[in-house]
């Protein structure tokens, strides 16, 4: 009765779940799945080596798959997706296809549900396999190291800002900037809300130093600074979906041998997806360490989750900065 639990096994195992149409049982003897339409009907032939030769598959149902998209969903860090994908689940019919087209808005979102569903099946097939190994007095195995894709890094590209891209920017540096103001006023501080926002306003400042030269100066930029040392250092890099979207941004400044990263913003459509990580580490790498020793970064209060990505990258805090509106305080 014992079999291996080979890679090509667990993928025919994994058809045979989805496939709610067919009974499919394992034929621990040849180590291959039988069945399908016509199960029921072969296991009435063969009934009296049943639960000898022919076993059950891991159990997977409609209820494990709606299970398994609620985790999905109720996980996802992107709040406006997730409020999608949950709208779509808690229709009382056509969940299912409602699901599926709400994945299909966000291609990007789709291949990581694709992945998370494989992984999570997989898992449902070892835990099957090693209470099959407990019966048969065997040590249970550990799910074998599996190669991750890096869905952030295959479907997404990063490269240096271009100037086609400006407008792009800006419109999503205003969107940003609303948000920002919509969290302050929530947060119980309308009356700073409009200087904080301006205060935290640079990226007009960058923009219009991105591009723009003095008469009689190299177009080139990078030929400009070698040129002029004193100019400061703008630089910006741009993320883009996989179909060419403009997906976001970063960009800064550089004052001597500090450079502080000024704008750090992705498209509400693509968050918590790991592009504004893969935008920061991308641009470091971008950054030359020999003009550059020092990187600055203002993370703001609603976006503390972030730290743990600087800290994995060796940022240290060095400051933390808070604000009081003096009226406020004598009201």
């Amino acid at each position: 009765m014992q079999f291996e639990l080979t890679e090509a096994l667990i993928d025919d195992i994994l058809f045979s779940m989805e496939d709610q149409a067919g009974a499919y049982f394992l034929d621990t003897d040849e180590g291959v799945i039988v069945g399908g339409i016509d199960g029921m009907g072969l296991l009435e032939e063969e009934d009296a080596e049943k639960g000898e030769r022919y076993i059950d598959l891991p159990e997977w149902d409609s209820a494990s798959g709606f299970r398994l998209m609620e985790r999905f969903a109720t996980g996802f860090r992107n709040p406006l997706i997730r409020e999608e994908l949950s709208s779509a689940l808690g229709r009382g019919k056509g969940v299912f296809r409602a699901f599926k087209d709400t994945l299909g808005r966000y291609p990007e979102v789709e291949k990581i549900w694709f992945s998370f569903k494989e992984k999570e099946m997989k898992q449902a097939v070892l835990r099957w396999y090693n209470g099959l190994r407990e019966e048969w007095g065997l040590e249970k195995i550990g799910e074998e190291p599996e190669e991750t894709v890096d869905l952030v890094h295959e479907d997404f590209r990063f490269r240096p800002f271009r100037e086609e891209d400006l407008a792009k920017a800006e419109e999503l540096n205003r969107l940003c900037q609303e948000e920002f103001k919509k969290i302050l006023v929530e947060d119980g501080m309308k009356n700073s809300a409009e200087i904080i926002v301006r205060e935290s306003q640079t990226f007009h400042y960058l923009s219009t130093n991105l591009f723009n030269k003095t008469p009689g100066e190299d177009p080139d930029p990078e030929n400009r600074r070698q040129k002029s040392p004193a100019l400061p250092l703008v630089s910006a890099m741009t993320a883009e979906s996989g179909g060419g979207e403009f997906a976001g941004f970063i960009s800064g400044i550089a004052k001597g041998q500090v450079f502080y990263i000024q704008s750090l913003e992705v498209k509400p459509e693509y968050r918590g997806l790991g592009v504004g990580e893969t935008l920061l580490v991308k641009f470091l790498e971008y950054l030359d360490a020999e003009d550059i020793t020092q990187i600055l970064l203002d993370l703001p209060f609603w976006a503390e989750s972030f730290s743990r990505v600087l800290l994995r990258e060796s940022f240290k805090p060095y400051t933390v900065r808070y604000t009081l509106n003096l009226q406020e305080r004598i009201e």
